[in-house]
């Protein structure tokens, strides 16, 4: 596999663009608004630049890297000789049904689909296609150029090959893949997401403030950054769709999401991306300010 697509230029999708380009990779970056692949190719340049000030790369690598990208605002003209579509668009179900309903009509007949979803169960995306045993899920974490975990998830019909290809493609990319059984959540949100929403639940029920509770599991439990933090930092929308998926695949209430954590998405208040969540982000991108509504 060499030629890979990828549908998304957001947080997500240009990260994996970037994973890909810097290996090697020939990558088609796909979005329907070319500003957002405008961002997109913006934000990759700013972390190559990063990785050059550490010293881990060099110019002509950031050369290369960028020049392995090319961009569309068509998947039609993007996915001609793709070996590879990873789709990255939002975390919601119809439209990526709907994506791969597209994705399964314009794709090669031997290319592999997969998503980068990171709660949707992956037989259900893959019965919107007539190649179920070539669809897969690659949960990479974020932020994608950095962190190692690659979650490789089989659907009900993802064949032995399938799931070979991609397991192997994953640890070119520097990763480690982890296998990984279709259940709403998986792994790293099934056990990450009833944290925060418990978290939430803490602060909901007036036991420790938004600085207490993050403390308490940064300096006890030796976390890089508090459960209410990495809330921010995930987007409290995309933890409320997971907590639903989550709540609907199981019935059990102990994933049904927190009423608070209901009303701030409700309000706009989704974190990092809007400027405020459990935190104020208006002067600094970092945790450093409760939002006022959080203030006794």
């Amino acid at each position: 596999m060499k030629n890979i697509v990828v549908i998304g230029a957001g947080t997500m999708g240009n990260g994996i663009a970037h994973t890909f380009a810097q290996s090697g990779f020939k990558v088609n970056l796909v979005d329907v608004s070319q500003d957002a692949l405008d961002r997109g190719l913006k934000t990759i340049t700013t972390n190559l630049d990063r990785i050059i000030a550490k010293g881990n790369l060099t110019e002509e690598q950031k050369a290369e890297t960028l020049g392995n990208i090319s961009t569309f605002t068509e998947l039609k003209e993007a996915a001609g000789n793709a070996d590879l579509i990873v789709e990255a668009a939002t975390e919601n179900q119809d439209l990526k049904l709907k994506i791969f309903g597209q994705m399964d009509e314009l794709a090669p007949a031997n290319c592999i689909l997969a998503t980068n979803t990171s709660s949707i169960s992956i037989t259900k995306i893959a019965a919107a296609t007539k190649r179920a045993d070539k669809v897969i899920g690659m949960h990479f974490m974020n932020p994608v150029p950095i962190m190692k975990l690659v979650e490789i998830i089989k659907g009900y019909s993802t064949s032995k090959e399938t799931f070979d290809a991609i397991y192997e493609m994953s640890k070119t990319l520097g990763k480690v893949p982890v296998e990984v059984n279709d259940y709403p959540g998986f792994v790293a949100n099934r056990i990450l997401m009833p944290m925060i929403n418990e978290s939430i639940e803490t602060l909901y029920n007036g036991v420790a403030g938004v600085e207490e509770i993050d403390t308490v599991m940064k300096l006890g439990m030796a976390h890089p950054m508090g459960p209410l933090q990495l809330a921010d930092f995930i987007g409290l929308d995309i933890c409320l769709a997971i907590l639903n998926v989550m709540y609907d695949g199981f019935k059990n209430p102990k994933y049904a999401p927190n009423p608070l954590l209901v009303n701030m998405v409700m309000a706009g208040k989704l974190g990092v991306k809007s400027g405020e969540g459990f935190y104020d982000y208006s002067e600094s991108k970092k945790a450093e300010k409760v939002s006022k509504m959080f203030l006794k």
